[in-house]
C-alpha cells in the first residue's frame, strides 16, 4: 500500500511517471503544463503553474504529499513546509537523475517492482539508441536552443542524450551548469565559431520559430543554417526531466541526426 494517499504534483514528470507505475490513483492535483498522459488532464484537478501558484489552491485538494522539481519551486515548496505540509522537492539534471526519480517515487507509493520496470524498459531503449549510433562514423555538432531572448543552451539531460543519439553537443561546457542563467550565450557570434551541424529549437512555453533563427545577423553561414538542418522538438517532449525525455525526445533527436548522416553518406 502507498506511503501516500493524496499526491499534489507540481511538475509534468511526477504525474506522467506515477500514472506509468500504475499509481494515478493518488494523485490529488497536477501542474496546469501536465500533457503526458493526456487523459490526465480531464482526470485530475489543476492546482498550480509552474514557478508560481496560489498555496491555497494545493492546499484545497488535502494533500499528504506534495512534489516538486528544481529550486524555481522552492519558495512554493517553502510556503508549504510552514503550512504543515511534507514535501519532496526533486533536483534531476542528468539522465541517471532522472532514473534515481523514476525508483525513489516507485518506492513512495510502494510501486518497486513497477518502478524498477519503467527504468529496465528506458535504459534499454537507450542502449538502442547507442548501437544505432555507434554505426555512424560522424558524429554531428548540435545546438539546442532552449530559450531564444537570451539565447539558451541546453540543460543537462538534454546534452547526454545528444550524445547517446550519435551527437555531440556544440555547448556541452554549459550543460554542466544546473541554473538557465549560467547557460546564456550572450555573444551569438559564439554559435555561429562552434559552427553546429545541426540546431534544435525547443524554446520552453513558446512555438519555435526557425525563420527568424536562420534570418539572425551572420547564422547564414552556420552549416545547420546553410544546409536546413534546423528542426523543433517540443518542449514538453524534452524539457520534462521524466521518462518522456528518453522516450520521446530521445527518438526525435536520433531521427535529425539519421537524417543529416544520410545526407552526408550521398
Amino acid at each position: 500500500m502507498s506511503h501516500y494517499q493524496r499526491i499534489a504534483c507540481l511538475c509534468t514528470e511526477a504525474v506522467e511517471t506515477l500514472y506509468a507505475l500504475g499509481a494515478e490513483q493518488y494523485i490529488a492535483g497536477i501542474s496546469g503544463f501536465t500533457t503526458r498522459p493526456a487523459r490526465a488532464r480531464q482526470e485530475k484537478t489543476r492546482i498550480s503553474g509552474f514557478s508560481s501558484s496560489r498555496i491555497e489552491r494545493i492546499l484545497d485538494v488535502k494533500p499528504d504529499l506534495v512534489i516538486g522539481f528544481s529550486d524555481m519551486q522552492a519558495d512554493i515548496c517553502r510556503d508549504l513546509v510552514k503550512a504543515g505540509i511534507e514535501v519532496h522537492l526533486f533536483n534531476q539534471r542528468s539522465v541517471v537523475g532522472i532514473l534515481r526519480m523514476i525508483a525513489m517515487l516507485a518506492a513512495m507509493v510502494d510501486k518497486q517492482e513497477q518502478g524498477q520496470r519503467l527504468i529496465m524498459e528506458l535504459e534499454a531503449e537507450m542502449a538502442l539508441a547507442r548501437q544505432k549510433a555507434a554505426a555512424w562514423t560522424a558524429r554531428p555538432k548540435v545546438y539546442f536552443e532552449e530559450w531564444d531572448t537570451p539565447m539558451m543552451s541546453g540543460i543537462g539531460w538534454v546534452s547526454e542524450l545528444i550524445g547517446i543519439a550519435g551527437g555531440e553537443d556544440a555547448f556541452a561546457d554549459l550543460a554542466q551548469h544546473h541554473s538557465a542563467k549560467e547557460r546564456i550565450i550572450a555573444d551569438a557570434d559564439e554559435i555561429i565559431r562552434r559552427a553546429p551541424n545541426i540546431i534544435i529549437g525547443s524554446w520552453c512555453g513558446k512555438k519555435f520559430r526557425p525563420e527568424l533563427l536562420c534570418a539572425r545577423p551572420g547564422w547564414e553561414q552556420i552549416p545547420a543554417v546553410r544546409n536546413g538542418h534546423v528542426a523543433e522538438i517540443k518542449s514538453a517532449d524534452i524539457l520534462s526531466p521524466g521518462p518522456c525525455a528518453i522516450t520521446e525526445g530521445l527518438p526525435q533527436i536520433q531521427a535529425l541526426i539519421a537524417a543529416w548522416q544520410l545526407k552526408q553518406d550521398k
